[in-house]
């Protein structure tokens, strides 16, 4: 009752404000530019002080805002941007472009403070963290090089599975269930080196923002987070070049106009060069990356624009001649922004994303290919109805083509045959509607409502089985077992498979206490369909994606969160809590065989997961020390039961500790600006040790040595924490020069803290018994950048 009790109030809110608009209010809309490059600019605040009200450009530089007729004073304001004041008589639709100039004050001296927080208090969003390129670039960080990831790490709710994983773990929740989007484009793994570094360059970067919860409704596929990541336009005006020179690797970063003010170029190139001194230490073994960043942007006229943006990495991985790991992205976005009134904005994409994976095995004399590949075509728009109602609307399509693995003969001596594991495809759909409302001045709302079918489609080689039930369960030895199939079928791809369908409700509120403070909460429902199969703590390349279909469900969560954010003059206060539960998390039984298994259903039991938990992030925003604390206090759990009451599930159906579950999670980052030519900067992490399965105990059978572990998960690694530090020297020749640059010193792990990345066991040859064998992976690594743009 209380449901139809809102929707009916937010429906009649809707109709009255729709006919509101029809009555003499007038619109003010256009896009906000930076004065040197034309780069549209995300998230500037236009505000009106004398209604305590305003709104923000979204992701291409565009606003909108319905007035009654009458004459406003408007402020545009963006962090590190000097303020500008326009004074309109609003008696017509008016356009007005505005361009802002980088700022020559101090942080201090930005005005309207108090207006811009209070647009930021009264925001129903939650649980989102963004981070400014600037930012990120003063962190020190492993071997020198900037990383995106790396840098979200120090954030409230994001862990990783260790030092030099790869991916990042959300609120409790596993790296694949992250939708990681480049440009609207998806990638699915984002790290270079197994995790040592991210696959973003740093200097591409305009804007980026992380949702770990209250995920907007245009935003689905995946159940844990939303990384959306956008890249530069390119400078309209003039040619710029950006580039770093590191111990390890290298960038360069090129743009300019295609014709000036109105088309623009981008190209960007990143690449390692460790393993080029290699054989000065008589090893032959190789490990490198590359990546590529392109874009074009065309200005048509002033209702349209056209991009067209890409990214290509790849990862190079030999130990001598016998083996060899090729492996990475490629995307590509075409996208159209029309502009069909002064309150209503769209945005056409077609995407293109493809990963690939690689290996050859030159000693046994075989190549395996693995890979996913996907066409999206989506459509959005964003329609400011009035000041106080905006919608965003939009349909979505995306074709998947799976690729589990591919085994080629490289000799005829080899001895194995080429064998194709089936490939798999699957059509994925969404449409989507989500109101931003201003309710009163205290209340604000964001309501959205998402429905997604995926279809799995037709197939060679599809395998059916008894009953559906592709895994048994052997009650005399206690075990799971593969199901004999019952027959091979060849199915059309134009017909269906399985299918599935689901309702994703979405809402966020914000309810304002005071000019400073606010409550906030949020609930939302989101649903994946594609499974990263592994068994491994973090992503790596050979891990394989699965679509869900006829034995396979998707995975389905539910998040509440709530929290109190609060600005005071010179800091803000955010704590939230939240709560998430998922259904059908995929988990693999005891001795499963992950690699190359063309019936992978036959391994796999569906479960599910919960994580709750506490996030507290406490900024100094402004002055010459800014940073932040973050404490996370968090619990991630998963429990796979049997079917019947005679199986025993996974760890006899108990809740055991998610790989990546960390109890406590506190990180300090600091930057200190002591005058124009240095700054410094560091960061300390502190977290529980990752979650492990020790042996308990062991026995012999014939002869055989067999070691017997405790329950899943059940003990921990030591307690996980380094201190780093940096130094950036910007000479003072620098002004007015076209050549700058700047010299960053760093030290990571200044303590030399061997943290454990892993824990093996062996029997020691010379005393004859068992040992625990600790893996670290850094120490104390020192390292120096040139950064250079001219």
């Amino acid at each position: 009752m209380k449901k139809n009790y809102l929707f009916t109030f937010l429906l009649c809110f809707f109709l009255l404000e729709f006919g509101n608009a029809q009555t003499k209010k007038f619109t003010l809309s256009g896009t906000i530019t930076e004065a040197n490059s034309d780069e549209t600019l995300i998230g500037v605040n236009i505000l009106i002080p004398q209604l305590k009200t305003g709104t923000i450009t979204n992701e291409y530089g565009f606003y909108s805002i319905s007035l009654e007729e009458g004459t406003y004073e408007f402020v545009f304001s963006s962090l590190g941007f000097d303020e500008v004041k326009k004074t309109v008589d609003l008696d017509q639709n008016i356009r007005l472009d505005v361009v802002l100039n980088e700022t020559t004050e101090s942080l201090n001296e930005i005005v309207l403070k108090q207006d811009v927080e209070r647009l930021n208090i009264r925001n129903p969003q939650m649980s989102v963290n963004a981070l400014s390129i600037s930012t990120i670039k003063k962190m020190p960080v492993v071997l020198g090089e900037t990383d995106v990831i790396k840098s979200m790490l120090l954030l409230p709710g994001v862990t990783s599975a260790g030092e030099g994983a790869s991916g990042f773990n959300v609120r409790g929740g596993a790296a694949d269930q992250n939708l990681i989007l480049l440009d609207e484009a998806t990638l699915y793994n984002s790290s270079h080196l197994f995790g040592f570094f991210s696959v973003f360059n740093p200097d591409a970067i305009k804007d980026l923002k992380l949702y770990k919860g209250g995920i907007p409704a245009r935003y689905g596929g995946r159940i844990s987070s939303v990384l959306d990541i956008y890249q530069k336009d390119g400078n309209r005006n003039e040619y710029k070049a950006t580039g770093g020179i590191g111990l390890v690797a290298s960038r360069l970063l090129v743009e300019g106009p295609i014709v000036k003010e109105k088309g623009s170029f981008l190209f960007g190139g990143r690449s390692s060069y460790a393993h080029l001194f290699l054989p000065l230490f008589d090893n032959d073994n190789v490990a490198y990356f590359y990546d590529l960043n392109t874009k074009l942007s065309y200005k048509l006229n002033d209702n349209n624009n056209l991009y067209l943006s890409g990214y290509f990495g790849r990862d190079v991985f030999e130990i001598s001649d016998s083996f060899s790991n090729t492996f990475g992205n490629t995307t590509l976005n075409l996208r159209w922004n029309h502009l069909f009134s002064d309150n209503l904005f769209s945005n056409l994409s077609a995407i293109y994303s493809d990963y690939y994976y690689g290996l050859a095995l030159n000693f046994v004399g075989f190549d395996f290919d693995s890979g996913i590949r996907n066409f999206n075509l989506k459509y959005d728009f964003k329609h400011y109805i009035s000041n106080k109602l905006q919608l965003n609307y939009g349909l979505n399509s995306i074709y998947y083509k799976f690729n589990p693995g591919e085994i080629n003969p490289t000799t005829e001596t080899s001895g194995i045959n080429p064998q194709k594991l089936d490939d798999k495809y699957a059509f994925e759909n969404a449409g989507y509607i989500d109101a931003e409302i201003q309710i009163t001045d205290k209340l604000a709302v964001q309501a959205g409502l998402r429905f997604s079918t995926f279809n799995r489609l037709g197939q060679t080689g599809f395998l059916s089985y008894e009953n559906d039930t592709p895994i048994l369960f052997n009650e005399n030895l206690n075990i799971y077992e593969k199901a004999t199939p019952l027959d091979t079928l060849t199915i059309s791809r134009g017909k269906s498979i399985a299918s599935f369908s689901n309702l994703e409700p979405r809402f966020s509120m914000a309810y304002k206490l005071n000019e400073r403070s606010s409550i906030k909460a949020s609930y939302n429902r989101t649903s994946q369909y594609i499974h990263l199969i592994s068994n491994t703590t973090s992503p790596t390349p050979f891990d394989v994606y699965a679509p869900s279909g006829k034995y396979i469900d998707p995975q389905l969560a539910d998040q509440v969160a709530a929290g109190y954010f609060r600005n005071f003059d010179n800091y803000s206060l955010e704590i939230e809590g939240f709560y998430k539960k998922v259904k059908n998390r995929l988990d693999y039984v005891d001795d499963a065989n992950l690699i190359a298994n063309n019936a992978i259903e036959q391994v796999l039991l569906s479960g599910e997961a919960r994580a709750y938990g506490l996030e507290v992030l406490f900024r100094k925003n402004t002055g010459k020390l800014q940073g932040w604390i973050a404490y996370t206090l968090s619990k991630s759990e998963q429990r796979t039961p049997g079917r019947t009451t005679q199986e025993i599930g996974i760890n006899n159906g108990e809740w055991y500790n998610s790989a990546w579950d960390k109890t406590h999670d506190i990180s300090v980052t600091a930057s200190y600006e002591l005058n124009p030519k240095w700054n410094f900067g560091a960061n300390f992490i502190f977290q529980t040790g990752q979650p492990f399965t020790f042996p308990n105990g062991q026995y012999v059978y014939n002869g055989i040595v067999v070691p017997t572990f405790e329950a899943r998960n059940s003990s921990r690694l030591q307690t996980f924490h380094h201190l780093d530090l940096s130094a950036t020297l910007t000479p003072s020749k620098n002004k007015d020069r076209k050549w700058q640059g700047e010299w960053v010193f760093s030290i990571y792990n200044v303590y030399n803290r061997m943290n454990a990345a892993s824990v093996s066991f062996r029997e020691n040859t010379d005393t004859g018994r068992n040992e625990a064998v600790k893996l670290s992976i850094f120490g104390i690594i020192p390292a120096v950048t040139y950064n250079f743009k001219f």
